[in-house]
């Protein structure tokens, strides 16, 4: 079977290198980017702006290959990669959730943006609290660790080396 996904559009942001920048969105906090749409896909914005919050599905596309076990950045214990937010994956599928400022001339304003510059987008849904929260009874080795992602950075360790993604 082959999955085949389009992009809908690309991020631009502030951040231009995946070392140094935020490992979530709560280390973003006040860090604005945009979502710039392609033409083909603008139609399907409306009534977005209703929304102070969106979910968004993009491509990690600095990333290549995967390690089933990794060490990831908020702990020096190697983990099943299904375990941790890890961008090196066997599919490079990165979620985030972000403030919706504006939505003007095909392009959604955005803040808490912990997505590196050019990522392309897969997929946009709104936020719906009554539908996306969830209390947790349990958060495995992240207990105790998870609100360090508020200050902690990253670092090259899941980099790819290949140039980044332009439109083309």
């Amino acid at each position: 079977m082959t999955i085949a996904y389009t992009p809908i559009g690309h991020f631009r942001t502030m951040h231009t290198d995946l070392s140094d920048m935020p490992i979530q969105p709560s280390g973003a906090h006040g860090m604005f980017g945009s979502i710039a749409i392609h033409k083909k896909f603008r139609e399907g914005l409306v009534d977005l702006e209703d929304f102070s919050h969106i979910i968004v599905l993009y491509h990690l596309h600095r990333v290549s290959g995967y390690d089933l076990t990794v060490t990831p950045f908020l702990d020096t214990d190697t983990h099943g990669i299904f375990a941790t937010r890890s961008p090196k994956r066997p599919n490079p599928l990165g979620l985030s959730v972000m403030t919706l400022l504006e939505v003007r001339n095909g392009a959604l304003l955005v803040e808490n943006v912990d997505v590196l510059d050019e990522t392309p987008v897969i997929d946009i849904k709104p936020y719906v609290p009554d539908f996306d929260v969830w209390p947790a009874r349990r958060i495995g080795w992240f207990e105790g660790k998870s609100g360090n992602a508020k200050t902690h950075r990253s670092d090259n360790r899941f980099a790819d080396q290949t140039p980044a993604f332009t439109e083309g």
